[in-house]
């Protein structure tokens, strides 16, 4: 992967994360046991500390950086989707930041919380845990249950099986000029999207 010492700091990786080759790690940052950093991300800690915490997932082309002095963290089970920019904020344990969401300087997204996609929360702007927060900027929408709940670390849990399957499986290689036959498919991922879930529960409710 790139990596970079910037003056005297150099990134930290745990063996049992992966990290994609063209991920970009520069200076003070520390990858914990068991993450997940996907292609294209950048974790850029030339003005402050970047941490990924156990079992957390940084997914493709996200941005993480700090304001000067300030920590950016994402906390044990954080889970960060593709396109998220995180600058000097705080990613609570077992949070969800939705694609394209950004979360500025000084924020925190409270334990269990989700921010939905494409969400801006603005500088300072403390998330409750276990709530759902979405807009522009992000307002507070309602708790989360338990099934909300549920569906996420099953997410996250995908995310670091992925990691060790990459560990075990990833390697560059020359692109096939043909679909061969009998081409195995990739190993099925027990998950089903939110709103499929929510629509499958609703329909149970209502007896169907």
């Amino acid at each position: 992967m790139p990596c970079y010492r910037y003056e005297g700091l150099t990134p930290v990786v745990d063996p049992t994360a992966f990290v994609h080759p063209t991920a970009v790690l520069i200076g003070d940052v520390h990858v914990g046991p068991g993450c997940y950093v996907g292609p294209g991300a950048s974790l850029r800690g030339d003005f402050g500390r970047i941490v990924m915490e156990k079992g957390s997932n940084l997914q493709d082309n996200c941005v993480m950086h700090s304001f000067p002095g300030q920590d950016a963290r994402i906390a044990e089970d954080g889970h960060v989707g593709h396109g998220a920019i995180l600058h000097g904020c705080v990613v609570g344990a077992r949070a969800l930041v939705g694609m394209n969401a950004v979360v500025m300087d000084g924020a925190s997204v409270g334990e269990g919380s989700f921010v939905g996609a494409m969400s801006f929360v603005r500088a300072g702007f403390v998330v409750p845990p276990r709530t759902l927060v979405a807009g522009v900027p992000a307002k507070i929408v309602r708790e989360l249950d338990d099934k909300e709940m549920g569906w996420k670390a099953n997410g996250t849990r995908q995310y670091q099986e992925l990691a060790q399957r990459c560990l075990a499986s990833f390697e560059e290689c020359a692109a096939l000029s043909a679909f061969e036959p009998g081409r195995p498919e990739a190993k099925p991922i027990v998950a089903v999207p939110l709103h499929t879930l929510k629509a499958d529960i609703k329909k149970k409710e209502l007896g169907g």
